[in-house]
C-alpha cells in the first residue's frame, strides 16, 4: 500500500485506466469474433461491414495506445487478406 498521497492517486488512476483498456480490448475481441464468424459462414456483405468496424476500432485502440500500432496494422492486413480470399472464392 502506498504511503505517499501522490502514489495513492497514481494507484487509483492506474486501476481506472486498466479497467478502460480491458473494456476496449474486450469490445475489440467481440468485433473480431463477429468478423471471423461472418467469414466462416461465407457471408460477404456481413464480413465487409464487420471488417470496416474492426479496422476502425483497431485504429482507435492503437491511437489510444491500448495496443501497438504495428499490431493493429498486422491484424488489419490479416483480416483484409481473409476478406479478399472470401471474395475470390465467391467468383
Amino acid at each position: 500500500m502506498p504511503n505517499i498521497k501522490s502514489a495513492e492517486k497514481r494507484v487509483k488512476i492506474i486501476e481506472k485506466k486498466t479497467a478502460e483498456n480491458k473494456s476496449t480490448k474486450s469490445r475489440l475481441a467481440t468485433y473480431i469474433k463477429k468478423f471471423k464468424s461472418a467469414v466462416a459462414n461465407k457471408d460477404i456483405a456481413l464480413a465487409q461491414e464487420s471488417y470496416n468496424e474492426v479496422a476502425s476500432l483497431l485504429d482507435r485502440t492503437a491511437s489510444d495506445n491500448v495496443i501497438h500500432q504495428n499490431s493493429a496494422n498486422r491484424k488489419k492486413a490479416h483480416f483484409a487478406k481473409m476478406l479478399d480470399e472470401l471474395k475470390n472464392q465467391a467468383k
